[in-house]
């Protein structure tokens, strides 16, 4: 993990491999101009004021993103100066927004990787910028090498498989900061927890499944329990056949590996509210018997993003010491065809005592999340929220970087909508229209986990809503499209596991610790 400090050097005496200063678009009559952004003055000196002018030269336009490398003058203590892009210039007294500010540190910290050290000048006029450029660069700083540069016994002394991938930039130093000030510090702190726990979460979702199964997931988080002081309980297929958990013994059936549930309980002496999050982890997703078709497989390592979300987010949680119970509970099944599997026809008891019938095994993740909902209804929380990559339907309503919020009270969905949007996840709220639950009407159960094949995000959201228990406030974030990023990395958005929505989730226990929620 990347090393994060907050320095009290100037940007002309800090010695690091580079320093980065952000450059931002002109407004209004100045569209053409090349701004530098606050904390770049230093620089712009060393360059007898003509670091604008010499970044324009080389094509920089200070678009959002956009990272330009050029050697520093003999005034500067760095080999390398690299400017990034903050978008267009604030209006007048107006600061830079702080998705600007993460997504301009995670492009900078990117173009680093190799590096040991680096100072980052961006503009910090408040203690939440200084934390959003924590998050940006450490997020932007991940590296998955964990299947790269091992050693090659068939070559001559043991060499490694290739080069070996370049590592992660070792260590941000924050410049612009207070290193005393106890605001500073435990913002810093906090961005740290976090993305430790993102980055986690990333490595989980990236693990290829041979490795990664309910049984080794979870023995990540018992490991991870002890270490944080949350308690956590495993059932394993006895537990969930005495149980009568139906939907988990279903979707697992068919695989060698078998399923489990997973609850991960933080708890405050001083808590008022309970928040319970309940997370899809589908460690592997063929579709069973009704298998997927060619070139839909080979990412599907990736449907257990949403437990390795509230995984996260619980643990972060605790390292956080927040004033609220937060329980996480993760659905983990790996859903394989075999003569044991599931069959489109077959009928399953779920925990919840309802019937369901099943006309596709590949829509298998409502299954697992309607147990655990049951499961978790029945501690009777505060409210519930589960993360889910539920449906393809999802991706094509709102893309590859939005998630979709349902819930069965609006002004929750809301607050859950405003919290994203907050911490920089982009997201949409989606209704549940009740004339869509009458498609799941089935003959012989008494529900079906299909329906309507147009609105099937919602029909996916109408079937969870069942299992909620009464009177108990629900959020279903469906993250299909932002949980896996097959494309170049951006930003702070590396490709491969994302960690979609655990900002989300730790912004929402934090505001239900402060009874901001009601």
């Amino acid at each position: 993990m990347t090393a994060l400090t907050l320095s009290t050097a100037g940007a002309a005496t800090l010695r690091a491999d580079a320093l980065v200063v952000g450059v931002a678009k002109g407004a209004g009559s100045k569209s053409g101009d090349l701004v530098l952004a606050p904390g770049a003055e230093a620089v712009d000196k060393a360059f007898d004021g003509k670091l604008a002018t010499v970044l324009k030269a080389l094509g920089a336009a200070g678009a959002e993103g956009e990272v330009t490398k050029l050697p520093a003058p003999a005034g500067l203590k760095v080999p390398v100066v690299i400017a990034v892009g903050l978008g267009s210039v604030p209006e007048k007294d107006a600061a830079y927004d702080a998705e600007a500010l993460r997504k301009a540190a995670g492009s900078a910290a990117r173009a680093l990787s190799g590096s040991k050290k680096a100072g980052f000048a961006l503009p910090i006029e408040s203690v939440e910028d200084a934390g959003a450029i924590a998050e940006g660069a450490l997020l932007g700083a991940y590296a998955f090498t964990a299947y790269q540069g091992g050693e090659n016994k068939l070559a001559p002394k043991g060499k490694k498989n290739g080069n070996g991938p370049k590592q992660p930039l070792a260590e941000v130093a924050l410049l612009g900061t207070k290193p005393r000030d106890k605001a500073f510090k435990a913002a810093a702190d906090r961005a740290l927890a976090i993305v430790e726990e993102i980055n986690r979460a990333r490595d989980l979702i990236n693990t290829p499944p041979n490795d990664l199964y309910p049984e080794s997931f979870a023995a990540v988080a018992t490991a991870a329990g002890k270490e944080h002081g949350i308690k956590v309980q495993v059932l394993d297929e006895k537990a969930l056949v005495k149980g009568g958990f139906g939907g988990l013994l279903g979707v697992g059936q068919g695989s060698t590996h078998g399923p489990r549930l997973v609850k991960l309980a933080y708890t405050h002496p001083k808590a008022e509210k309970t928040l319970a999050l309940v997370g899809k982890g589908i460690t592997y997703d063929s579709g069973g018997i009704s298998l997927k078709p060619a070139g839909h497989n080979e990412t599907m390592k990736c449907d257990m993003s949403g437990a390795a979300a509230v995984f996260a987010a619980v643990v972060a949680a605790a390292r956080l010491g927040l004033q609220v119970n937060v329980t996480g509970w993760l659905a983990l099944a790996e859903n394989m065809p075999s003569g044991n599997a599931t069959r489109p026809g077959d009928v399953l008891r779920m925990y919840s005592g309802k019937t369901v019938e099943v006309l596709n095994t590949d829509a298998e993740g409502r299954l697992v999340l309607a147990d655990a909902l049951t499961r978790a209804s029945e501690e009777n929380p505060d409210a519930i929220v589960d993360v889910a990559t539920l449906t393809g339907a999802m991706v094509l309503a709102l893309g590859n970087r939005t998630f979709g919020i349902m819930a069965n009270d609006d002004a929750f969905r809301t607050s859950v909508h405003e919290i994203a949007e907050e911490v920089g996840e982009a997201s949409w709220p989606m209704p549940l229209p009740a004339d869509l639950r009458k498609g799941m009407d089935s003959p012989t159960a008494d529900i079906a986990n299909m329906g309507e094949r147009m609105g099937g995000g919602l029909v996916a959201g109408l079937f969870l809503q069942e299992f909620v228990g009464e009177g108990i406030a629900w959020a279903h974030l469906d993250i299909a499209g932002p949980a896996f990023h097959e494309g170049a990395p951006y930003g702070y958005t590396p490709k491969g596991g994302t960690g979609s929505a655990i900002r989300t989730l730790v912004k929402l226990a934090e505001r239900t610790a402060a009874g901001d929620l009601g």
